[in-house]
């Protein structure tokens, strides 16, 4: 009379990426005003671009538990295909079904302020992060000592060499 069902179970596949591919246009010349954009329209010229696939046909699964590392050299599509499997960027081609949840944790120092010293902006990013002062406070000095900092604290971060931004970026993230 009654034909039970039994319950379906999760998919042993997390990530599911298939013939993924995703290109951008990269501009030939620099234009930035409105001005330019108008003048080049009406001369006639347009704008030459290069086309430049990040990602190209690619696919593989990840099943539930593994753990996959993606290498390669720079500017080789690594944090797009990241950000396509996160859902922030969306393939020119392909399909990407993710089983689960994901938070995604691509980019270091999003947030940071470039004109704010060092110091201010830990202590912004720390307030962002939802920490109370005194949280912060418990958490500061050993920021700027285990990144090797504390002597450039006062300095806008707008003139740290990129390895500075990164251990600040880095040792900001232990806020989490």
């Amino acid at each position: 009379m009654f034909d039970l069902q039994t319950p379906k179970q999760p998919s042993e596949d997390a990530i599911i990426v298939t013939n993924v591919s995703k290109h951008f246009r990269i501009p030939h010349e620099k234009k930035t005003k409105l001005f330019e954009h108008v003048a080049a329209t009406i001369k006639g010229s347009s704008s030459t671009y290069e086309e430049f696939w990040a990602v190209k046909d690619v696919s593989f699964t990840v099943k539930r538990g593994e753990t996959l590392g993606i290498i390669g050299e720079n500017s080789s599509g690594k944090s797009t295909l990241l950000k396509i499997i996160a859902g922030v960027l969306t393939p020119d081609s392909g399909s990407v079904k993710v089983n689960g949840r994901i938070a995604p944790f691509l980019e270091l120092g999003v947030g940071f302020n470039p004109e704010l010293t060092a110091e201010d902006n830990v202590r912004l990013y720390g307030a962002i992060m939802g920490m109370s002062k005194s949280e912060m406070e418990d958490k500061f000095e050993e920021i700027f000592e285990f990144a090797e900092l504390s002597r450039f604290r006062n300095m806008k971060l707008k003139n740290f060499s990129s390895g500075m931004y990164v251990r600040l970026a880095n040792e900001g993230a232990g806020f989490r």
